[in-house]
Protein backbone atom coordinates (compact mmCIF):
# COMPACT_ATOMS: atom_id res chain seq x y z
CA UNK A 1 0.00 0.00 0.00
CA UNK A 2 1.19 3.21 -1.01
CA UNK A 3 1.59 5.83 1.62
CA UNK A 4 3.05 8.78 0.20
CA UNK A 5 1.95 10.70 -3.14
CA UNK A 6 4.04 9.93 -6.36
CA UNK A 7 5.47 13.04 -7.89
CA UNK A 8 8.51 12.33 -9.20
CA UNK A 9 10.06 9.62 -11.79
CA UNK A 10 13.32 8.40 -11.21
CA UNK A 11 15.82 5.13 -12.33
CA UNK A 12 18.06 2.61 -10.52
CA UNK A 13 19.99 0.45 -13.03
CA UNK A 14 22.31 -2.68 -11.91
CA UNK A 15 24.47 -4.84 -13.59
CA UNK A 16 22.76 -8.45 -13.58
CA UNK A 17 24.76 -11.63 -12.97
CA UNK A 18 22.71 -14.37 -14.89
CA UNK A 19 22.98 -17.55 -15.77
CA UNK A 20 23.93 -19.57 -18.83
CA UNK A 21 20.38 -20.66 -18.93
CA UNK A 22 19.26 -16.85 -18.41
CA UNK A 23 21.79 -15.14 -20.42
CA UNK A 24 20.32 -17.34 -23.19
CA UNK A 25 16.73 -16.06 -22.16
CA UNK A 26 17.66 -12.48 -21.96
CA UNK A 27 18.97 -12.87 -25.89
CA UNK A 28 15.54 -15.03 -26.61
CA UNK A 29 13.49 -12.37 -25.55
CA UNK A 30 15.87 -9.07 -27.04
CA UNK A 31 15.45 -11.35 -30.44
CA UNK A 32 11.41 -10.66 -29.87
CA UNK A 33 11.31 -7.84 -29.23
CA UNK A 34 13.62 -6.82 -32.41
CA UNK A 35 11.17 -9.42 -34.01
CA UNK A 36 7.85 -7.95 -33.38
CA UNK A 37 9.07 -4.16 -33.96
CA UNK A 38 9.94 -5.23 -37.56
CA UNK A 39 7.06 -7.61 -37.79
CA UNK A 40 4.55 -4.00 -36.67
CA UNK A 41 6.46 -2.16 -39.22
CA UNK A 42 5.91 -4.23 -41.65
CA UNK A 43 2.37 -4.72 -41.25
CA UNK A 44 1.79 -1.08 -41.30
CA UNK A 45 3.64 -0.61 -44.33
CA UNK A 46 1.40 -3.64 -46.14
CA UNK A 47 -1.47 -1.69 -44.63
CA UNK A 48 -0.46 1.56 -46.46
CA UNK A 49 0.10 0.31 -49.70
CA UNK A 50 -3.48 -1.54 -49.40
CA UNK A 51 -4.89 1.74 -48.39
CA UNK A 52 -3.49 3.46 -51.60
CA UNK A 53 -5.61 0.64 -54.09
CA UNK A 54 -8.29 0.65 -51.57
CA UNK A 55 -9.41 3.63 -49.03
CA UNK A 56 -11.27 1.28 -46.80
CA UNK A 57 -8.50 -1.06 -45.72
CA UNK A 58 -7.43 0.57 -42.01
CA UNK A 59 -4.12 1.67 -40.91
CA UNK A 60 -2.43 0.74 -37.83
CA UNK A 61 -0.81 3.58 -36.40
CA UNK A 62 -0.79 3.93 -33.16
CA UNK A 63 0.66 1.27 -30.51
CA UNK A 64 -2.56 -0.22 -29.42
CA UNK A 65 -3.10 -0.58 -33.18
CA UNK A 66 0.02 -2.12 -34.04
CA UNK A 67 -0.76 -4.35 -30.34
CA UNK A 68 -4.49 -5.96 -32.28
CA UNK A 69 -2.33 -6.09 -35.20
CA UNK A 70 0.49 -8.53 -34.46
CA UNK A 71 -1.73 -10.09 -31.68
CA UNK A 72 -4.38 -11.27 -35.09
CA UNK A 73 -1.38 -12.13 -37.01
CA UNK A 74 0.70 -14.29 -34.83
CA UNK A 75 -2.19 -16.76 -34.47
CA UNK A 76 -2.55 -16.59 -38.42
CA UNK A 77 -0.77 -19.55 -40.67
CA UNK A 78 1.01 -16.77 -42.03
CA UNK A 79 2.68 -16.52 -38.88
CA UNK A 80 3.71 -20.56 -38.76
CA UNK A 81 1.85 -23.51 -40.41
CA UNK A 82 2.59 -27.54 -40.71
CA UNK A 83 1.98 -28.89 -44.31
CA UNK A 84 1.21 -32.83 -44.02
CA UNK A 85 1.15 -35.41 -46.89
CA UNK A 86 -0.75 -38.70 -46.47
CA UNK A 87 0.07 -41.61 -48.52
CA UNK A 88 -2.09 -40.68 -51.40
CA UNK A 89 -0.33 -36.95 -52.20
CA UNK A 90 -3.29 -35.17 -50.41
CA UNK A 91 -1.78 -31.63 -48.40
CA UNK A 92 -3.12 -30.71 -45.34
CA UNK A 93 -2.80 -27.25 -43.90
CA UNK A 94 -2.41 -26.75 -40.18
CA UNK A 95 -2.45 -23.06 -39.08
CA UNK A 96 0.15 -22.92 -35.71
CA UNK A 97 0.83 -19.73 -35.81
CA UNK A 98 4.16 -18.49 -34.22
CA UNK A 99 5.53 -21.57 -32.80
CA UNK A 100 7.85 -19.85 -29.73
CA UNK A 101 5.38 -17.03 -28.88
CA UNK A 102 4.90 -18.72 -25.19
CA UNK A 103 8.69 -19.16 -24.30
CA UNK A 104 9.02 -15.45 -23.92
CA UNK A 105 6.82 -13.15 -22.15
CA UNK A 106 4.02 -11.71 -24.09
CA UNK A 107 4.79 -8.06 -22.69
CA UNK A 108 7.90 -8.00 -24.87
CA UNK A 109 5.69 -8.53 -28.07
CA UNK A 110 3.42 -5.13 -26.75
CA UNK A 111 6.36 -2.98 -25.63
CA UNK A 112 7.55 -3.22 -29.00
CA UNK A 113 4.59 -2.60 -30.98
CA UNK A 114 3.76 0.67 -28.93
CA UNK A 115 7.77 1.50 -29.82
CA UNK A 116 6.65 1.29 -32.99
CA UNK A 117 3.67 3.20 -32.57
CA UNK A 118 5.79 6.08 -30.93
CA UNK A 119 8.48 5.79 -33.91
CA UNK A 120 5.52 6.20 -36.53
CA UNK A 121 4.15 9.58 -34.87
CA UNK A 122 7.34 10.78 -34.17
CA UNK A 123 8.07 10.56 -38.14
CA UNK A 124 4.62 12.38 -38.80
CA UNK A 125 4.84 15.08 -36.24
CA UNK A 126 8.35 15.93 -37.63
CA UNK A 127 6.87 15.97 -40.60
CA UNK A 128 3.80 17.95 -40.07
CA UNK A 129 6.13 20.56 -37.82
CA UNK A 130 4.57 19.92 -34.66
CA UNK A 131 7.73 18.49 -33.36
CA UNK A 132 10.12 20.61 -32.61
CA UNK A 133 14.35 19.69 -33.39
CA UNK A 134 16.38 18.01 -35.60
CA UNK A 135 13.67 16.49 -38.93
CA UNK A 136 13.16 12.89 -37.64
CA UNK A 137 13.11 9.99 -40.21
CA UNK A 138 11.02 7.17 -41.01
CA UNK A 139 11.34 4.16 -38.92
CA UNK A 140 13.59 1.84 -40.38
CA UNK A 141 13.90 -2.00 -39.72
CA UNK A 142 16.35 -3.50 -36.53
CA UNK A 143 18.84 -6.19 -38.01
CA UNK A 144 21.11 -7.91 -35.45
CA UNK A 145 24.16 -6.73 -34.77
CA UNK A 146 23.87 -3.43 -35.86
CA UNK A 147 21.31 -2.28 -32.46
CA UNK A 148 21.46 -2.49 -29.03
CA UNK A 149 19.45 -5.39 -27.92
CA UNK A 150 17.21 -4.42 -25.32
CA UNK A 151 13.72 -5.27 -24.10
CA UNK A 152 10.97 -3.66 -21.83
CA UNK A 153 8.38 -5.58 -19.35
CA UNK A 154 5.96 -3.20 -17.24
CA UNK A 155 4.54 -3.98 -13.88
CA UNK A 156 0.75 -4.48 -14.45
CA UNK A 157 -0.39 -3.93 -10.68
CA UNK A 158 1.17 -2.15 -7.78
CA UNK A 159 -0.28 -4.00 -5.02
CA UNK A 160 0.80 -7.13 -6.90
CA UNK A 161 4.15 -6.15 -8.80
CA UNK A 162 5.34 -8.73 -11.22
CA UNK A 163 8.45 -6.93 -11.18
CA UNK A 164 10.19 -7.11 -7.20
CA UNK A 165 13.77 -6.49 -6.01
CA UNK A 166 15.21 -8.46 -3.53
CA UNK A 167 12.19 -11.16 -3.30
CA UNK A 168 12.88 -14.39 -1.61
CA UNK A 169 15.66 -13.82 0.81
CA UNK A 170 18.41 -12.64 -1.75
CA UNK A 171 19.00 -8.84 -1.08
CA UNK A 172 20.72 -8.35 -4.33
CA UNK A 173 18.34 -10.13 -7.21
CA UNK A 174 15.77 -9.11 -9.42
CA UNK A 175 12.64 -11.06 -10.31
CA UNK A 176 11.27 -10.15 -14.07
CA UNK A 177 8.28 -11.63 -15.25
CA UNK A 178 9.06 -14.64 -17.78
CA UNK A 179 12.51 -14.52 -16.86
CA UNK A 180 12.23 -15.09 -12.74
CA UNK A 181 14.56 -14.31 -10.09
CA UNK A 182 18.04 -12.67 -11.89
CA UNK A 183 21.08 -12.17 -9.08
CA UNK A 184 22.63 -8.14 -9.84
CA UNK A 185 25.97 -7.33 -8.70
CA UNK A 186 25.14 -4.05 -7.60
CA UNK A 187 23.73 -3.03 -3.53
CA UNK A 188 19.84 -2.28 -4.12
CA UNK A 189 19.56 -1.48 -0.68
CA UNK A 190 18.35 2.63 -1.49
CA UNK A 191 15.44 0.93 -3.77
CA UNK A 192 14.54 -1.15 -1.25
CA UNK A 193 13.95 0.66 1.77
CA UNK A 194 11.80 3.11 -0.54
CA UNK A 195 9.69 0.26 -1.86
CA UNK A 196 9.34 -1.27 1.38
CA UNK A 197 8.25 2.08 2.81
CA UNK A 198 5.73 2.55 0.14
CA UNK A 199 7.39 5.89 -1.08
CA UNK A 200 8.22 4.24 -4.43
CA UNK A 201 6.15 2.04 -7.15
CA UNK A 202 8.27 0.13 -10.01
CA UNK A 203 6.46 1.18 -13.50
CA UNK A 204 8.26 -0.95 -15.73
CA UNK A 205 11.62 -2.47 -16.66
CA UNK A 206 14.31 -2.09 -19.34
CA UNK A 207 16.98 -4.55 -20.01
CA UNK A 208 19.70 -4.25 -22.27
CA UNK A 209 23.44 -5.21 -23.45
CA UNK A 210 26.00 -3.01 -23.04
CA UNK A 211 29.60 -3.60 -23.69
CA UNK A 212 29.11 -7.34 -22.80
CA UNK A 213 27.40 -7.36 -19.98
CA UNK A 214 23.22 -7.04 -19.30
CA UNK A 215 21.69 -4.17 -17.98
CA UNK A 216 18.29 -3.18 -15.98
CA UNK A 217 17.11 -0.19 -15.71
CA UNK A 218 13.86 -0.18 -13.38
CA UNK A 219 12.03 3.43 -13.58
CA UNK A 220 10.16 4.18 -10.24
CA UNK A 221 7.34 6.61 -9.77
CA UNK A 222 8.74 8.06 -6.31
CA UNK A 223 7.47 10.29 -3.78
CA UNK A 224 9.46 13.52 -3.12
CA UNK A 225 12.77 14.03 -1.50
CA UNK A 226 12.55 14.48 2.49
CA UNK A 227 11.91 18.05 3.37
CA UNK A 228 15.60 18.01 5.23
CA UNK A 229 17.01 17.29 1.93
CA UNK A 230 15.30 20.29 -0.26
CA UNK A 231 15.84 23.88 -0.25
CA UNK A 232 14.01 25.99 2.18
CA UNK A 233 11.14 28.14 0.35
CA UNK A 234 12.65 31.79 -0.09
CA UNK A 235 9.90 35.11 1.07
CA UNK A 236 7.69 36.30 -1.74
CA UNK A 237 9.69 39.30 -3.44
CA UNK A 238 13.35 37.74 -3.03
CA UNK A 239 14.79 38.14 -6.35
CA UNK A 240 18.52 37.45 -4.88
CA UNK A 241 20.59 34.65 -4.14
CA UNK A 242 20.88 33.71 -7.95
CA UNK A 243 24.41 31.88 -8.42
CA UNK A 244 25.37 32.26 -12.28
CA UNK A 245 27.12 28.80 -13.76
CA UNK A 246 29.58 29.58 -16.56
CA UNK A 247 30.71 26.00 -18.67
CA UNK A 248 33.38 26.30 -20.21
CA UNK A 249 36.41 23.98 -21.91
CA UNK A 250 39.62 25.63 -19.57
CA UNK A 251 37.91 24.90 -16.35
CA UNK A 252 34.94 22.95 -16.31
CA UNK A 253 32.59 25.04 -14.86
CA UNK A 254 32.45 28.56 -12.77
CA UNK A 255 30.16 29.41 -10.02
CA UNK A 256 29.62 32.70 -8.80
CA UNK A 257 27.41 35.10 -7.56
CA UNK A 258 25.76 38.41 -8.51
CA UNK A 259 28.04 40.46 -5.69
CA UNK A 260 31.20 39.14 -7.45
CA UNK A 261 31.71 36.32 -4.74
CA UNK A 262 33.09 33.04 -6.39
CA UNK A 263 31.47 29.85 -5.24
CA UNK A 264 32.98 27.04 -7.20
CA UNK A 265 35.21 26.56 -9.57
CA UNK A 266 35.85 22.87 -11.57
CA UNK A 267 38.95 22.15 -13.03
CA UNK A 268 39.37 18.57 -12.79
CA UNK A 269 37.39 17.49 -16.05
CA UNK A 270 39.08 13.83 -16.44
CA UNK A 271 38.34 14.77 -20.49
CA UNK A 272 37.39 11.02 -21.20
CA UNK A 273 37.70 11.05 -24.86
CA UNK A 274 40.97 13.15 -24.77
CA UNK A 275 42.94 11.07 -22.58
CA UNK A 276 41.49 7.80 -24.56
CA UNK A 277 42.35 8.59 -28.39
CA UNK A 278 45.61 6.26 -28.69
CA UNK A 279 43.62 3.31 -27.38
CA UNK A 280 40.75 4.24 -29.39
CA UNK A 281 42.85 4.91 -32.46
CA UNK A 282 44.36 1.23 -31.95
CA UNK A 283 41.51 -0.39 -31.51
CA UNK A 284 39.62 1.45 -34.55
CA UNK A 285 42.54 0.33 -36.60
CA UNK A 286 41.97 -3.02 -35.03
CA UNK A 287 38.78 -3.54 -36.54
CA UNK A 288 39.70 -1.96 -40.20
CA UNK A 289 42.29 -5.04 -40.44
CA UNK A 290 39.68 -7.63 -40.10
CA UNK A 291 38.07 -9.12 -42.56
CA UNK A 292 34.24 -8.18 -42.89
CA UNK A 293 31.40 -10.77 -41.51
CA UNK A 294 34.47 -12.45 -39.68
CA UNK A 295 34.22 -13.93 -36.08
CA UNK A 296 37.48 -11.54 -35.32
CA UNK A 297 35.93 -8.69 -36.96
CA UNK A 298 32.95 -8.83 -34.24
CA UNK A 299 35.60 -9.53 -31.30
CA UNK A 300 37.71 -6.55 -32.30
CA UNK A 301 34.12 -4.42 -33.20
CA UNK A 302 33.31 -5.77 -29.39
CA UNK A 303 36.30 -4.19 -27.67
CA UNK A 304 35.99 -0.93 -29.39
CA UNK A 305 32.33 -0.58 -28.00
CA UNK A 306 33.87 -1.39 -24.54
CA UNK A 307 35.78 1.33 -24.50
CA UNK A 308 33.70 3.82 -25.71
CA UNK A 309 31.20 2.93 -23.18
CA UNK A 310 34.05 3.35 -20.81
CA UNK A 311 34.31 6.69 -21.92
CA UNK A 312 30.52 7.25 -21.26
CA UNK A 313 30.64 5.91 -17.58
CA UNK A 314 33.44 8.22 -16.83
CA UNK A 315 32.08 11.66 -17.80
CA UNK A 316 28.74 10.23 -16.73
CA UNK A 317 30.12 9.88 -12.95
CA UNK A 318 31.69 13.76 -13.61
CA UNK A 319 28.73 15.13 -14.68
CA UNK A 320 26.63 13.44 -11.43
CA UNK A 321 28.81 14.61 -9.01
CA UNK A 322 29.65 18.04 -10.22
CA UNK A 323 25.88 18.74 -10.93
CA UNK A 324 25.11 17.24 -7.37
CA UNK A 325 27.75 19.45 -5.83
CA UNK A 326 25.68 22.53 -7.40
CA UNK A 327 21.97 21.74 -6.57
CA UNK A 328 23.04 20.55 -2.90
CA UNK A 329 25.21 24.12 -2.46
CA UNK A 330 22.85 26.45 -4.49
CA UNK A 331 18.73 27.08 -4.23
CA UNK A 332 18.96 29.30 -7.53
CA UNK A 333 20.49 28.62 -10.35
CA UNK A 334 21.51 30.20 -13.69
CA UNK A 335 23.07 28.87 -17.11
CA UNK A 336 23.32 30.06 -20.61
CA UNK A 337 21.15 28.29 -22.92
CA UNK A 338 24.22 27.37 -25.30
CA UNK A 339 23.58 25.92 -28.92
CA UNK A 340 25.88 23.06 -28.53
CA UNK A 341 24.65 21.35 -31.81
CA UNK A 342 26.02 24.86 -33.77
CA UNK A 343 29.00 25.29 -31.93
CA UNK A 344 29.87 21.57 -33.15
CA UNK A 345 30.15 23.10 -36.35
CA UNK A 346 33.40 24.06 -35.72
CA UNK A 347 35.86 21.95 -36.76
CA UNK A 348 38.80 23.05 -34.08
CA UNK A 349 36.64 22.78 -30.69
CA UNK A 350 33.97 19.84 -31.57
CA UNK A 351 36.23 17.06 -29.94
CA UNK A 352 36.33 18.98 -26.96
CA UNK A 353 32.90 20.42 -26.55
CA UNK A 354 31.60 16.93 -27.35
CA UNK A 355 34.03 15.52 -24.66
CA UNK A 356 32.80 18.17 -22.16
CA UNK A 357 29.25 16.57 -22.31
CA UNK A 358 27.10 20.54 -22.02
CA UNK A 359 23.82 19.77 -23.12
CA UNK A 360 23.79 16.37 -20.31
CA UNK A 361 25.30 18.60 -17.60
CA UNK A 362 22.34 21.22 -18.29
CA UNK A 363 19.87 18.17 -18.15
CA UNK A 364 20.82 16.82 -15.18
CA UNK A 365 20.87 20.17 -12.96
CA UNK A 366 17.43 20.84 -14.57
CA UNK A 367 15.78 17.69 -12.89
CA UNK A 368 17.88 17.54 -9.71
CA UNK A 369 16.78 21.10 -8.66
CA UNK A 370 13.31 20.41 -9.36
CA UNK A 371 13.84 17.39 -7.20
CA UNK A 372 15.12 19.82 -4.41
CA UNK A 373 12.58 22.43 -5.04
CA UNK A 374 14.89 24.84 -6.17
CA UNK A 375 14.93 27.02 -9.37
CA UNK A 376 16.74 27.00 -12.77
CA UNK A 377 16.60 29.75 -15.65
CA UNK A 378 18.56 29.64 -18.87
CA UNK A 379 19.57 32.98 -20.20
CA UNK A 380 19.09 33.11 -23.71
CA UNK A 381 21.96 32.44 -26.00
CA UNK A 382 22.21 36.03 -27.62
CA UNK A 383 23.19 37.24 -24.04
CA UNK A 384 26.92 38.68 -24.49
CA UNK A 385 27.79 37.29 -20.92
CA UNK A 386 31.35 36.72 -21.81
CA UNK A 387 32.10 39.71 -23.17
CA UNK A 388 30.41 42.05 -20.79
CA UNK A 389 32.19 43.89 -17.86
CA UNK A 390 30.57 42.59 -14.71
CA UNK A 391 31.32 46.17 -13.09
CA UNK A 392 30.66 48.37 -15.41
CA UNK A 393 28.28 46.60 -17.97
CA UNK A 394 30.25 47.13 -20.69
CA UNK A 395 30.52 45.45 -23.82
CA UNK A 396 33.55 44.44 -25.79
CA UNK A 397 33.61 43.15 -29.31
CA UNK A 398 36.69 42.34 -29.82
CA UNK A 399 37.47 39.54 -27.06
CA UNK A 400 39.05 36.62 -28.20
CA UNK A 401 38.60 32.95 -27.22
CA UNK A 402 42.72 32.58 -26.11
CA UNK A 403 42.38 35.85 -23.92
CA UNK A 404 41.18 34.16 -20.31
CA UNK A 405 41.69 37.29 -18.34
CA UNK A 406 38.98 39.54 -19.20
CA UNK A 407 40.06 43.65 -19.44
CA UNK A 408 37.52 46.50 -19.07
CA UNK A 409 38.71 49.44 -21.74
CA UNK A 410 36.58 51.58 -19.96
CA UNK A 411 36.82 51.01 -16.21
CA UNK A 412 39.94 49.04 -16.43
CA UNK A 413 39.07 46.06 -14.43
CA UNK A 414 40.60 42.62 -14.44
CA UNK A 415 39.06 39.26 -13.56
CA UNK A 416 38.90 35.73 -14.94
CA UNK A 417 36.95 35.41 -18.12
CA UNK A 418 34.71 32.51 -17.11
CA UNK A 419 34.18 34.09 -13.89
CA UNK A 420 33.04 37.50 -15.32
CA UNK A 421 30.40 35.40 -16.81
CA UNK A 422 29.46 33.88 -14.05
CA UNK A 423 28.86 36.97 -12.41
CA UNK A 424 26.86 38.68 -15.60
CA UNK A 425 24.84 35.64 -15.26
CA UNK A 426 24.03 35.67 -11.91
CA UNK A 427 23.28 39.70 -12.35
CA UNK A 428 21.10 38.85 -15.33
CA UNK A 429 18.75 36.52 -13.75
CA UNK A 430 18.24 39.21 -10.09
CA UNK A 431 17.11 41.36 -13.61
CA UNK A 432 14.69 38.52 -14.97
CA UNK A 433 13.53 36.48 -12.13
CA UNK A 434 9.85 37.41 -12.11
CA UNK A 435 8.60 35.26 -15.14
CA UNK A 436 6.36 32.77 -15.75
CA UNK A 437 7.28 28.83 -14.32
CA UNK A 438 8.57 26.30 -16.82
CA UNK A 439 7.29 22.95 -15.34
CA UNK A 440 9.66 20.83 -17.31
CA UNK A 441 12.76 23.16 -16.13
CA UNK A 442 11.53 23.03 -12.90
CA UNK A 443 12.03 27.11 -12.77
CA UNK A 444 11.54 30.30 -14.33
CA UNK A 445 12.03 30.54 -18.37
CA UNK A 446 13.33 33.41 -20.10
CA UNK A 447 11.69 34.43 -23.23
CA UNK A 448 13.72 34.02 -26.21
CA UNK A 449 15.99 36.90 -28.03
CA UNK A 450 13.77 37.76 -31.21
CA UNK A 451 16.34 36.31 -33.28
CA UNK A 452 15.38 32.78 -31.96
CA UNK A 453 11.44 33.53 -32.93
CA UNK A 454 9.56 34.28 -35.97
CA UNK A 455 9.61 37.54 -38.08
CA UNK A 456 12.09 39.15 -39.57
CA UNK A 457 16.07 38.26 -37.86
CA UNK A 458 18.49 40.94 -37.31
CA UNK A 459 21.47 40.86 -39.57
CA UNK A 460 25.45 40.95 -37.94
CA UNK A 461 25.49 43.73 -36.43
CA UNK A 462 22.33 45.51 -36.69
CA UNK A 463 20.74 46.03 -33.25
CA UNK A 464 16.66 46.13 -32.24
CA UNK A 465 14.70 48.81 -30.70
CA UNK A 466 16.21 47.15 -27.16
CA UNK A 467 19.60 46.05 -27.98
CA UNK A 468 20.92 49.67 -27.71
CA UNK A 469 24.29 49.20 -25.94
CA UNK A 470 24.68 45.49 -26.65
CA UNK A 471 26.43 43.40 -28.81
CA UNK A 472 23.70 40.84 -30.14
CA UNK A 473 25.54 39.12 -32.81
CA UNK A 474 25.61 34.86 -32.96
CA UNK A 475 28.94 33.08 -32.14
CA UNK A 476 30.27 32.19 -35.08
CA UNK A 477 30.16 35.98 -36.47
CA UNK A 478 32.19 37.42 -33.59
Amino acid sequence: MLTAAMSRHTTFRYCLDPTVEQLNSLARHAGAARFAFNRCLQLHLLARRAHKRQTAVPVPWTGFDLINAFNGWKKTAHAGRIITVDSSGSADVTATGLAWRNSVCQQVFEESAVDCGRALKAWTDSRRGKRTGPRIGHPRFKRKGRGLPSFRVRNKSPRKPTIRVGDGQRPRSVTVPGLGVIAVRDDTRRLRRLLGSGRANVLFATISQRAGRWWISINVEAADMHPAMQHAPRPQGDSGGWVGVDRGLSAFAVSAAGDGTACERFTDHPKPLTSGQRRQRYLARAVTRKEKGSHNRRKAAARLGKHHYHIANIRRHFLHKVSNQLVKTHDRLVIEDLNVQGMLCNRSLARAISDAGWAEFARQLAYKQQWRGGALVRAHRWYPSTKTCSTCGCARADLRLHERVFTCYTCGAALDRDLNAAINLATWAEQHSAQVRDPQAGGPVINAHRQSRSGRHLRVGETGLNDVGTDVRPASAI
